[in-house]
């Protein structure tokens, strides 16, 4: 029995035309970008001048929004949407599933004579009511309180939404129960940003920098992903319920030639490329830069830095793009931290940095980044913060599909440590003594060859196995996983820097207020905090075992799996901090607590329900058809005389046995459980997972022994390289 849906996914694949142009390539990315969004320009055009001045004031400097302006923008809105060809509107929010939720409304209503008018009042842009309860809560609302509500993000342009059959008015929403309480990712980012703001003003006021602008933090994702064919995609059960393969010898060839890395984009992936930059322009999501990443079929996308609100938006709205362009040419676009064993897995690096117009980054250390004291204050209040709640950032990166990752060859570890570099490095260490007083210099670097130019060389080098680096006038927080969205890590880092904003800001208040020059108070600040927090600082090899060790001395946690570090997220000094800043409530915390140790729970249990699957009816199955072949081929042999060979045969129902036995003691683990969710996870992560990987390693091995026209499943040497 010949396997086809392998040989005939192949041979689609191979059938393919070379792509066609899909996108209008008469439009200039001038004319292209934001064609499709409500946006300042569009507003300016179609509002009236005090009502765009009132908006303006809001996005700008965060004032509160005039209720009064509502039902102006609205009609402007609905009637720019509807020249476009917009039949209907949708509140577009963010629930704790990580994923975009919508709910859509025709503008069309009936107008009593016989007839449709178009409406679409204030009232509505401002306010939607969908059902709390039916979304991942936490105990928030019960099924018997179910209402909730939508709120309106002028801070977040509306855009519209084109697909083959008409076009959607998308507004961006927060997503609020009843009672008031945050069921949404979006929520808390504004409120976070809020808190930021307020202590960063205090920052810029103590050294005379005063501003109205709002200080906002900026955002800038790194997108990892892998592109597969569909056709392989559907013939992987494994693929399609759960994100990741769950079984799959590693092909001959991987990633071992470094070959992949930065190498010419294959023709197919680069027309879905040129779509998928055609799409995102037109909804004013400013990409910059794709490539090839380090797997083989791993691909990236990173867009320019933008307001962390707008920027948390445009990733999710970036993630929906990326998945459905891919249908249309034919791929399945996989965002899962490890799809592939054995090769790299995928991340999201979000660049962070905080500042405005008015007031520059305050972030960008400068050329003498020693006697920049403003900067000096900011970066050691980040730096006090990854120290003091390590164990909150690596909990708002965990997941069951980034566990996989995390620790890896490609990944930072689940240790959380601030890289520096040298330059920076060396003026902490210099404020340990009697204050900073030189910085390094960036120099140039000499090729070598006369026809090449001279470059210039950064004061320090990069380092890519810390999940926390200084890259020049930034932040990277390489530890976010590629599936996740990136609200959780921007509301926990703009939350504990306002809260170093505050302690440092105040400390140097009181200096000033006991006489000390602010110089001086300065200079007694930044000495303690690169004294007390200096365990933090590793600019070294985060995956040897040395820093390990060291960071073991050091008292700096490692959280290796999920369920090991979500307690962190109502941890006393945690819940104290959101508190005092207004960010999350307990109840709140406790809800995102309880939704994140649920969705581990389900993530590995339909895991190891599709291996139990998978290994019965397609793995075990091939196994025996084979070894019955083996057995009539080693009879048939005997037949004729020629000696017996029956060491394969053995192998294989040996494996197929021990298969079938694994499976039996998977299924009892599955059927133990526990009563409290957290307590569940811990069974999960403990005895579940190393199951199914004993399990896997048979089929694996299984794998290299069965007639290749038998094995059911699309093998990584197809998936992975066949374009």
């Amino acid at each position: 029995m010949t396997n086809t849906a392998r040989v005939a996914a192949i041979s689609a694949i191979a059938d393919l035309p070379y792509p066609d142009c899909t996108v209008d390539t008469t439009l200039v990315t001038t004319e292209l970008f934001g064609c499709n969004v409500f946006g300042p320009s569009e507003m300016q055009a179609r509002l009236p001048k005090a009502i765009f001045k009132s908006l303006s004031k809001t996005i700008s400097t965060g004032a509160k929004l005039d209720p009064s302006a509502a039902d102006v923008v609205a009609e402007a809105m609905k009637s720019w949407a509807i020249e476009r060809g917009a039949t209907h509107y949708a509140h577009v929010f963010y629930p704790l599933t990580g994923s975009t939720a919508e709910k859509h409304d025709s503008f069309m209503d009936p107008d009593g004579k016989g007839g449709l008018v178009a409406e679409f009042a204030g009232k509505t842009l401002i306010q939607g009511e969908p059902d709390a309860s039916s979304f991942p809560n936490g105990g928030i609302r019960a099924t018997f309180e179910a209402r909730g509500y939508t709120a309106w993000d002028v801070t977040s342009p509306a855009y519209l939404l084109e697909n083959a059959n008409g076009v959607t008015l998308c507004i961006p929403t927060a997503f609020v129960s009843w009672t008031g309480e945050a069921l949404d990712k979006k929520t808390p980012v504004l409120r976070s940003m809020q808190a930021l703001n307020k202590q960063a003003q205090r920052l810029l006021a103590l050294f005379g920098n005063e501003t109205s602008d709002f200080i906002a933090a900026n955002a800038g994702p790194e997108q990892e992903y892998f592109l597969i064919d569909s056709n392989f995609y559907y013939a992987r059960q494994d693929l399609m319920g759960c994100g990741r393969t769950l079984f799959g010898a590693a092909s001959p060839k991987g990633q071992q030639f470094d070959d992949h890395y930065f190498g010419a984009i294959p023709a197919r992936v680069l027309a879905y490329m040129h779509e998928i930059d055609h799409q995102l322009f037109k909804l004013g999501v400013p990409v910059k830069t794709r490539h090839n990443e380090v797997a083989p079929g791993q691909f990236e996308i990173a867009p320019m830095f933008e307001s962390a609100n707008v920027g948390t938006d445009h990733q999710q709205l970036l993630m929906y793009v990326l998945k459905s362009v891919a249908k249309k040419h034919g791929f399945e676009c996989l965002m899962h931290e490890k799809p592939f064993a054995g090769i790299n897995g995928s991340g999201k690096h979000v660049n962070w940095s905080m500042g405005s117009a008015q007031a520059g980054n305050l972030m960008d250390p400068g050329e003498t980044p020693h006697d920049n004291a403003q900067f000096l204050v900011a970066c050691a209040a980040v730096v006090r913060a990854v120290h003091v709640h390590g164990g909150l950032l690596r909990a708002v990166v965990a997941s069951a599909s980034n566990d996989h990752r995390l620790g890896a060859n490609e990944a930072p570890p689940a240790i959380l440590s601030v890289y520096l570099g040298d330059q920076l490095g060396d003026v902490f260490d210099q404020l340990k003594g009697s204050g900073a007083k030189t910085s390094k210099k960036r120099g140039t670097l000499k090729i070598g060859a006369d026809v090449l130019p001279e470059l210039p060389k950064d004061a320090g080098d990069r380092n890519r196995t810390s999940p926390f680096a200084f890259v020049g006038n930034r932040f990277e927080f390489r530890a976010v996983g590629s599936s996740q969205s990136i609200a959780g890590p921007l509301v926990a880092l703009n939350t504990v820097v306002a809260d170093s904003l505050d302690v440092l800001v105040t400390e140097i208040e009181d200096l000033i207020a006991k006489k000390k020059t602010l110089i001086q108070a300065v200079q007694i600040v930044l000495k303690r905090v690169a004294t007390e927090h200096a365990d933090v600082i590793f600019n070294g090899d985060g995956y040897s075992q040395a820093w390990h060790d060291e960071a073991a001395k050091r008292g700096l946690k490692n959280l290796r799996s999920t369920p090991d570090c979500l307690g962190e997220l109502i941890e006393k000094p945690v819940v104290d901090v959101f508190k005092k800043h207004k960010v999350l409530s307990k109840r709140e915390l406790e809800s995102r607590y309880e939704v994140y140790v649920e969705q581990y729970n389900n993530t590995v249990l339909v895991e190891a329900k599709t291996v139990v699957e998978m290994a019965k009816t397609q793995i075990y199955p091939a196994a025996m058809r084979y070894a019955g072949e083996l057995v009539a081929t080693v009879t048939g042999l005997e037949l004729l005389g020629v000696a017996r060979a029956t060491d394969t045969v053995t192998t294989v129902g040996d494996l197929a046995v021990g298969l079938m036995r694994e499976i039996a003691a998977l299924e009892k683990l599955l059927d133990t459980h526990h009563a409290k969710p957290i307590t569940e996870a811990k069974h999960l992560q403990a005895k579940v997972l190393p199951k199914m990987l004993e399990i896997r390693a048979i089929a694996d091995e299984l794998e290299g022994l069965v007639a290749d026209d038998l094995w059911p499943l699309p093998t990584y040497q197809e998936m992975l390289f066949i374009k």
